[in-house]
């Protein structure tokens, strides 16, 4: 699944620090893990089951700042199936 520029607002956006967040996207649910500083590092989206779990896709950032802040890397990798 390629990761379009609709989910990328949401990927873009500063949520809660060190919190999970979910939330739906057209038919899917998707769960965020966010770092110290709000960012989304990990994203699970696909289909929650009773529980709550996701079974889907799993993605992974990789955020790179310098010693002021700017940030000059930053990808998302798809990790596999979860």
């Amino acid at each position: 699944m390629k990761i379009g520029d609709k989910l990328m607002k949401h990927l873009n956006k500063t949520y809660e620090p060190s919190s999970l967040v979910t939330f739906k996207f057209n038919r899917y649910d998707v769960a965020l893990k966010t770092d110290e500083d709000g960012n989304p590092i990990v994203m699970y989206i696909g289909k929650a089951n009773e529980r709550g779990i996701i079974k889907g896709d799993q993605y992974t950032r990789k955020l790179l700042k310098e010693e002021s802040g700017a940030v000059f890397k930053d990808h998302w990798d798809h990790k596999g199936k979860v």
